[in-house]
């Protein structure tokens, strides 16, 4: 018999699919955000609702928590002598590394970047003049390296009042999901923004958190459910499609994450259910318990491999199974609230006040949820790695069932689309 790590990388994508229409694609948000509809499943029953209700489908001690990422202006466009256009698509920074001190950078900066338009871009500094708060700046960007078919960027500048974020925020523009298939217009701005989007770093939104309105958060405080905060910086890599016949062949995008010592104290005395808004939501919760573990089997863990790979978890729920040998010492199983516990050991011995990582934690079918209960997210592209996060969380073939219900009752999918709040 096969082990659970072999069976999860040998899952067919093509398991995965379902027909999706390009009309049923929501092509813009409904107004307003929260009158869109809310799918409910709960232990198997599926029926219909509307988001604006989502607070009379939460229990009074349910913990809500969402990413507060804020989308960035990732879009950056220069034009060659020739005429040619080359878009520079900002994914991560490099130097500095981390994503406040790169917006805040005086003069220079560098990115991990995709390039559209290559083919015309030889070695040649590009540039373009800017006014940016009436200033005038003239802005470049230099071709260092590639790696991965990504290429590193440097980014300069000639006014050192303005920081990099600045630049961003007047020449950059917000990037839209490609499925989509059209340009990004002045009502993006505010539609693919959560309303508690405040930490810039994301190239594409959270989307499962877009259909709040200010009014569902004070009915949310008003039945006194708890609603806080983590940070995952969504990267392109979410729209990467799964093009492997079978997910071992799949690489999974990393992507930033932050979270308050004092969320995890929390997560750890909490007595109910905890509700993720979003798949970036529940990646992060279920990484933090995958962190903690790597703490406990080694307290000596050091920065460089504050880096939760792939297939980490399904290595290690193997490993918890086997017998010990004379080179393999017993690994025990590490509860939820352990787990937790080192991280709060290690955030007090670092003196630090916040958890930062990275993680390529892939959840497909096999996974163990250590942290979240319930989910709210929206209906997700066929053959994707969220669609594997969804059957994973719900077990069995579940995931058709509400997909074939969302589809018969013309649900609207993808980004601006409906939303469900799954209860296994």
């Amino acid at each position: 018999m096969t082990n659970l790590f072999e069976r999860v990388k040998a899952i067919r994508i093509e398991d995965y699919y379902y027909p999706l229409e390009d009309e049923r694609i929501a092509k813009f948000p409904v107004d307003p955000r929260d009158s869109s509809k809310l799918l409910l499943y709960n232990q198997g029953i599926i029926s219909e609702s509307i988001f604006r209700n989502l607070p009379n489908h939460l229990e009074n001690n349910d913990l809500l928590v969402y990413n507060n990422t804020k989308v960035i202006h990732a879009r950056l466009f220069f034009h060659k002598e020739t005429g040619a256009r080359i878009e520079v698509f900002c994914l991560e920074p490099l130097t500095p590394a981390d994503y406040a001190q790169n917006f805040q950078s005086k003069g220079s900066c560098e990115w991990l970047c995709l390039v559209g338009n290559l083919k015309k871009w030889k070695k040649e500094i590009l540039k373009r003049e800017l006014i940016v708060d009436g200033k005038h700046v003239q802005f470049s960007a230099e071709r260092i390296d590639t790696e991965n078919k990504a290429h590193r960027i440097r980014f300069s500048w000639d006014n050192t009042d303005l920081a990099f974020g600045d630049l961003l925020e007047a020449a950059g523009q917000l990037p839209i999901p490609p499925y989509l298939n059209r340009e990004t217009e002045d009502t993006d701005e505010v539609s693919y923004q959560t309303v508690f989007s405040r930490i810039e770093g994301s190239v594409a939104a959270p989307t499962a958190g877009l259909h709040f309105t200010p009014e569902v958060l004070e009915e949310i405080d008003k039945k006194n459910i708890i609603r806080r905060e983590v940070t995952l910086h969504v990267g392109a890599g979410t729209f990467k499609p799964v093009l492997s016949e079978e997910i071992k062949d799949h690489t999974m995008h990393s992507e930033f994450i932050s979270v308050e010592r004092s969320f995890i104290a929390e997560l750890i005395e909490h007595p109910g259910h905890i509700t993720a808004v979003g798949t970036t939501s529940v990646r992060t919760l279920e990484s933090l318990y995958w962190f903690g573990y790597k703490l406990i089997q080694n307290p000596e863990v050091h920065l460089e491999e504050w880096i939760l790979d792939q297939w980490y978890a399904y290595k290690q729920m193997d490993a918890i199974k086997k017998r010990p040998t004379e080179k393999m010492k017993e690994i025990k199983v590490v509860e939820t609230k352990e787990a937790l516990q080192a991280l709060i050991r290690y955030l007090d011995k670092t003196g630090s006040d916040t958890f930062t990582a990275s993680t390529r934690l892939l959840i497909a079918p096999g996974f163990e949820f250590h942290v979240v209960n319930a989910l709210l997210t929206n209906f997700h592209q066929p053959n994707s790695t969220l669609l594997l996060l969804v059957s994973a969380f719900l077990g069995g073939e579940e995931w058709k069932k509400i997909y074939d219900f969302a589809l018969s009752h013309q649900f609207r999918f993808l980004s601006y689309g409906d939303s469900s709040l799954l209860v296994p």
